[in-house]
């Protein structure tokens, strides 16, 4: 199977990273459960672009802390021979960083992609499964005939309620959701 999988609020807890940012540039809270939707209402477009540019700094992408079981997880898909693709909404300036960051957490992968359109390259290179917390980029994944999955988020609560996305709160509980459709591609 090809599997595609994003990093901020996928391999781990972005929010934090986030909220912290907005609340030191903008004095503005933004409570992770009170975040039901994709949108953040409480900034202007270029608050929030310059907030996500200073959390994909090498010193804010270092300091990330994988999800308990992920990097597990994935390291297992790729030992049974599934192709890792991690694709991220994050600048090409932050590839470097981000290639550093993951061989530090000792995640096992075959290919990084680092733009603001994941769906044009999970079709371009195949993909059979994104596992994404963005209701946007789950909805054209599924529209492209793509399986989707999730951690859940508030802001993917609907997504995963109206569609056919696989959810789960932590890494090894999406890895057991997974296992029947991971299992049957590899019987395929």
């Amino acid at each position: 199977m090809r599997i595609a999988i994003d990093i901020d609020s996928t391999l781990h807890h972005y929010w934090d990273q986030f909220s912290a940012t907005v609340r030191r540039r903008y004095g503005v809270d933004l409570p992770y459960e009170r975040q039901t939707t994709w949108a953040i209402r409480h900034l202007e477009p270029e608050q929030v672009h310059a907030s996500v540019l200073e959390t994909h700094t090498e010193v804010q992408i270092a300091a990330a802390e994988p999800y308990p079981g992920a990097v597990e997880v994935v390291n297992g898909w790729h030992a049974a021979g599934h192709y890792i693709h991690i694709t991220s909404h994050r600048t090409a300036d932050a590839h470097a960083a981000t290639e550093r960051w993951l061989a530090a957490i000792g995640l096992r992968y075959d290919d990084l992609h680092c733009s603001y359109d994941k769906i044009t390259r999970c079709r371009e290179i195949g993909i059979d499964l994104l596992i994404d917390d963005s209701p946007v980029n789950l909805e054209q994944a599924l529209e492209a005939g793509m399986a989707g999955a999730t951690l859940e988020h508030p802001w993917n609560r609907e997504i995963v309620a109206a569609r056919p996305v696989v959810a789960a709160a932590d890494w090894p509980a999406l890895a057991a959701a997974l296992a029947p459709l991971i299992e049957r591609d590899s019987r395929s």
